[in-house]
């Protein structure tokens, strides 16, 4: 069988038996109850990647405060209603404080409303009411937000999973105002005096199969009496003093506190019912009596979960980069499901419209997250896995497609259909919670359809694809990125009927899983896109992006082979013709030519500031290329140029990315690289073995085993890995396993410059 694996590996291999070695080197793992105690959450900055725009991103990220795979997260909004922009750290108003889902700025938002607190003059207008604001007098931390306006007004938040603890400081002099934004779309509210409460829903959405059904019901709770209140409309800000309750396009609403007053507000939000948002409000609120108690708990849960990865010994830089990534990493998909009196879970589907019993998750492009950002959190979250690839399943039979990218429901974005590797990678690290068979069922149905929404929902090209051996062009953009992930995604499928001795879709599958043969044309030496005749697409230049790439061009698609590389390299005819192209991506001018995007879009701008040649690490395809040199016995220059990644292009700066970090992809690349360790192929079991950045990490798995990570002699010029020892036994290869990780490992890196 033609797999992942090198099939010369074995000589680069020694045959590996773990034995006992307890203080071996002397040191022991931290405890997961010494971990967190530990202040990780100092080193994270929220705005890392925040310092963005439509034309060029560093990361395209929004000031994030909330839970770990929160329903929502709150954060302070700088763009107007309905941008993706929803926060951009050169902009210096902020016009409200919002609740948010999004998972990336090309895909907007959902379910939003907005909190804006004024002084003086009641300004209901998102533009007219929008405050100037420094940096300086700005905290933005993972369970804790603050900033002080220039008009003098203090908004603190403390986030939980589907709520959040505000508070708003007011001047002494002037009315004390808080206007509720109820977004662009229908909304209704209702403000009840006695009570110091308002409560409604909004119906602003982008991709749900019954929008009709679909509403946030929210309430929100305060500490201080209303000296005034009122609704409005946003359409043409109309003012409807007194009133308490109405519903229209645009609604919200306006309550006046005592000026000069401290208030307390407790929201939460139910996409089920209002009486589930008032469950919600209590059970995860209703014991903290002040903000202080609810941002300590945040603390507790971010650092209880950042503390399952211990790194020492580096720059605190390094630190920070380390740490703000792995937040990022931890925040999709977002928890959709809620629990109800009995603590059951259960939760509003978006896409049949209906209420059902148990888990399910949401907001996440699979096309970007399956390369290492699920692989990451198969690691550290093993149990949330599980539900999670049930919840795929729930879906599909929910809508009739498996999910590819989720905002809340199906929208179809980008290319391939990646659930698929999601399920693998889980059932290949022993994440068996699912029914394998209805798995490959629903992925055959993909693989041999299209559905009713965008690329990614079934396939387009699918006939042409099975037919021909790959998707033509021009009939299909996107045509020869759409047969190298479609190839591996098959390869997922025959990967998981062979380890569930499902015959019939292993035999299905094993058909075109080496699809990507042919697309290769070996004169030209690059993957090419092909007419439904046989014959390449001429003129041909591999510098131009689109037309059968995918925001890309030849040079980054190359490499899209995850699960057969040394398939891949025996296209080149040669170990040393693969690592001299591979070469080549890092030498070549980088030169962009739009070709059929017709001007620049910012994946290019990005690939061109990053200055190292053809290589663009801020979009996804080619983000596994540099481990490729380990397959051909040059793990060195893996290791040279993972570091240079690391070190050039990440930072825990506002540009500390160098592209859209993609719903927790981008960090996890970080994450993963940074522990010395990557997964080039999801739905395998192995690792390739790169560079560790720091001199210690212990990873903390659920199962309550620890993987201890150890290179004492790491340095910035001692980036090369000499050695390496494996649980006290000499360890020849360049790849680990997930069975040799899974029930903990110690792995010491003896590291050296360059000889």
């Amino acid at each position: 069988m033609e797999n992942t694996v090198n099939k010369d590996r074995s000589r680069l291999r020694s045959s590996l038996r773990r034995i006992a070695a307890a203080g071996l080197f002397g040191l022991c793992s931290l405890s997961a109850a010494f971990a967190q105690k530990q202040d990780y959450v100092q080193y994270v900055n929220t705005l890392q990647g925040t310092d963005s725009k439509f034309e060029l991103s560093y990361g395209n990220t929004y000031a994030t405060t909330g839970m770990p795979y929160g329903m929502h997260t709150w954060g302070a909004q700088t763009g107007p209603n309905g941008e993706g922009w929803k926060y951009q750290y050169s902009v210096d108003k902020i016009r409200g404080f919002q609740q948010a889902h999004q998972c990336s700025p090309w895909m907007s938002d959902y379910a939003v409303y907005s909190l804006m607190p004024e002084v003086g003059e009641l300004v209901v207008n998102e533009d007219a009411r929008a405050s100037k604001f420094s940096h300086a007098n700005e905290i933005a931390k993972p369970h804790y937000y603050r900033v002080t306006l220039d008009n003098g007004i203090t908004t603190e938040m403390a986030p939980t999973t589907r709520g959040v603890h505000l508070r708003f400081t007011y001047p002494r002099k002037g009315d004390a105002y808080l206007v509720l934004d109820g977004y662009f779309a229908m909304s209704g509210m209702k403000i009840d005096p006695a009570k110091r409460q308002i409560s409604g829903w909004v119906n602003n959405q982008r991709f749900v199969n019954h929008p009709e059904t679909f509403r946030n019901y929210f309430v929100i709770q305060f500490d201080r009496p209303f000296e005034e209140y009122g609704l409005w409309e946003n359409e043409h800000d109309e003012r409807f003093p007194g009133m308490t309750e109405g519903e229209g396009k645009g609604y919200g609403a306006y309550v006046r506190f005592k000026a000069g007053t401290k208030v307390q507000a407790k929201a939460a939000s139910s996409y089920i019912s209002p009486e589930q948002a008032l469950l919600t409000l209590d059970r995860e609120l209703g014991a903290d009596k002040n903000l202080e108690a609810t941002k300590k708990r945040g603390a507790e849960t971010w650092n209880a979960l950042l503390g399952r990865i211990a790194v020492e010994g580096g720059t605190d830089e390094e630190i920070r980069t380390f740490y703000s990534c792995l937040f990022r990493a931890n925040l999709f998909s977002r928890k959709f499901y809620e629990r109800d009196a009995e603590g059951n879970p259960y939760y509003y589907s978006p896409y049949d419209g209906k209420v059902h019993a148990g888990y399910m998750y949401t907001d996440n492009g699979f096309w970007d997250t399956f390369r290492s950002q699920f692989p990451l959190t198969n690691i550290l979250h093993p149990t949330m896995q599980g539900r999670y690839m049930n919840a795929l399943l729930a879906a599909q039979e929910q809508c009739g497609w498996l999910p590819s990218w989720s905002a809340p429901g199906e929208t179809g974005g980008m290319i391939g259909n990646h659930a698929i590797s999601l399920l693998t990678d889980a059932w290949a690290k022993g994440i068996r919670t699912f029914d394998p068979r209805k798995a490959l069922e629903a992925y055959a149905k993909e693989a041999m359809n299209k559905g009713p929404w965008g690329g990614a929902n079934g396939r387009a090209g699918w006939k042409e694809y099975w037919q021909l051996g790959y998707v033509s062009y021009p009939e299909s953009m996107g045509s020869t990125a759409q047969t190298l992930e479609y190839a591996y995604d098959d390869f997922c499928g025959y990967q998981l009927a062979r380890m569930t001795g499902n015959k019939f879709y292993e035999e299905i599958f094993s058909r075109v899983m080496y699809n990507y043969r042919n697309v290769f044309d070996k004169e030209s030496g690059f993957m090419r896109g092909r007419l439904k005749d046989g014959s390449w697409v001429a003129p041909f230049d591999p510098y131009e992006w689109g037309g059968p790439y995918c925001e890309g061009n030849a040079w980054h698609y190359n490499w899209s082979v995850f699960h057969d590389v040394q398939g891949l390299i025996n296209l080149y005819g040669s170990d040393e013709a693969f690592t001299a192209k591979i070469d080549s991506v890092f030498t070549v001018p980088n030169v962009i030519r739009p070709g059929t995007y017709g001007g620049m879009i910012h994946e290019m701008k990005e690939m061109e500031l990053a200055g190292m040649g053809q290589y663009a690490h801020g979009n996804q395809p080619a983000q596994h290329m540099i481990y490729l040199y380990n397959y051909v016995g040059q793990p060195h220059k893996a290791q040279y140029w993972v570091r240079e990644v690391m070190d050039r292009l990440y930072s825990a700066k506002p540009d500390g990315y160098c592209g859209d970090e993609d719903n927790g992809q981008t960090s996890a690349w970080y994450v993963f690289s940074a522990l010395g360790f990557y997964p080039v192929c999801p739905g395998s079991d192995e690792y390739a073995v790169g560079s560790p950045l720091f001199r210690k990490a212990t990873i903390h798995l659920e199962n309550g085993a620890d993987i201890v990570i150890e290179a004492p002699e790491n340095a910035p010029e001692n980036r090369y890995v000499d050695r390496l020892i494996f649980d006290g036994k000499s360890y020849n290869g360049y790849f680990l396993r997930y069975s040799e990780l899974e029930n903990g490992a110690d792995i010491r890196f003896y590291m050296r410059g360059e000889s």
